[in-house]
């Protein structure tokens, strides 16, 4: 099953379904496609969201917090996944990657319904794995994984599938999937929502930036992917034709933060929302830039046709560290095509 949830087709909008939902988010931007998976009507009436303790989400909470459509609550941060109360109720994570939400759903969860929400480029690179004819084991490619790590992700595969013949998983996600996907989807009984940002479009610009060029930090130098001096040297380049508003990823580094804040015309903004939040409305000749990620497919919806002003930066071969798989650079680099 493919639902549709854009509002200019609402014969395909499912009718709000009751039961209750344990909501487990990791980042920023799980935290935001918990409520507008909800706000869709496809988590229930009760929606409990639970954050990883140690993840930076009181900003985003709060900003969620005043606005969240009915029947959310947001509770104490834990060190693990919460399990459902009851057999009718949801099991809701944005990361199958994670180890402890496969440790959870290994563990037998007792759920009506497992249901991935949206976690960007790594829903659409775990909606490739299920789909293949070949077991493939979920674990992140930028990760040195053991061999305990690579056998639980390959169980953890094994486990969704189970759920989806079972016709317990649900996958919702703003990003496009090829209509052939979604048809294997359909056949191995995968169940797959797709939104537009619809509830978060509809909610009050909190933040507008002033500066003309507006550019969304990228983690890969953090994470070792690409050599940290040409991307500094990119960013001056940028800087080179006025002020410029640079917005940190939380991966990124108080040290490397730094070095960023000593470029001339470079105005440093404290990581607080997920960019979805924070850039959807441009003033008139404001542009976006930015490095491959997963905020690009997203922008594109939220902005309509001011998406014309986001400039994508591919990554020049040169920039990438020799650890670097070239599997894992196409697979960052997919966010240019989707």
């Amino acid at each position: 099953m493919s639902i549709n949830l854009s509002r200019h087709d609402t014969s395909e909008v499912p009718r709000p379904r009751f039961g209750a939902a344990s909501v487990w988010v990791e980042s920023p931007l799980q935290l935001l496609s918990a409520v507008e998976t909800h706000a869709a009507g496809l988590l229930g009436h009760e929606v409990r969201i639970v954050p990883r303790q140690g993840m930076p989400l009181e900003a985003t909470t709060q900003a969620l917090l005043a606005q969240a459509p009915a029947g959310v609550e947001f509770v104490q941060a834990a060190r693990k996944p919460p399990a459902p109360k009851s057999s009718t109720d949801r099991f809701v994570a944005g990361d199958a990657y994670s180890g402890k939400v496969q440790r959870a759903l290994l563990a037998g969860v007792k759920a009506k319904e497992v249901v991935i929400i949206d976690d960007g480029l790594a829903t659409l690179a775990l909606i490739n794995q299920l789909v293949a004819e070949e077991p493939a084991p979920l674990v992140r490619a930028r990760a040195r994984n053991s061999a305990a790590r690579t056998a639980m992700g390959l169980a953890m595969w094994h486990r969704l599938r189970q759920l989806a013949r079972e016709g317990r998983l649900l996958i919702v996600s703003a990003l496009l999937v090829s209509p052939d996907t979604q048809r294997r989807m359909a056949e191995l009984g995968i169940k797959f929502a797709q939104h537009k940002f619809e509830w978060l479009s509809t909610q009050p610009v909190a933040e507008r930036f002033t500066e003309p060029t507006l550019l969304i930090g990228s983690a890969m130098a953090a994470d070792g992917l690409i050599h940290e001096e040409p991307y500094l040297q990119w960013i001056k380049s940028i800087a080179a034709d006025g002020p410029v508003a640079y917005f940190p990823h939380r991966r990124e580094t108080a040290e490397f933060l730094e070095k960023i804040s000593q470029i001339r015309n470079v105005v440093p903004k404290q990581h607080t929302v997920p960019i979805e939040m924070r850039l959807r409305v441009l003033r008139p000749g404001q542009e976006i830039r930015a490095l491959p990620s997963t905020v690009i497919p997203s922008l594109r919806l939220l902005l309509g046709n001011d998406a014309r002003q986001l400039y994508p930066q591919a990554v020049p071969e040169s920039w990438w560290t020799e650890s670097t798989p070239v599997p894992l650079r196409e697979h960052l680099s997919s966010s240019l095509k989707v």
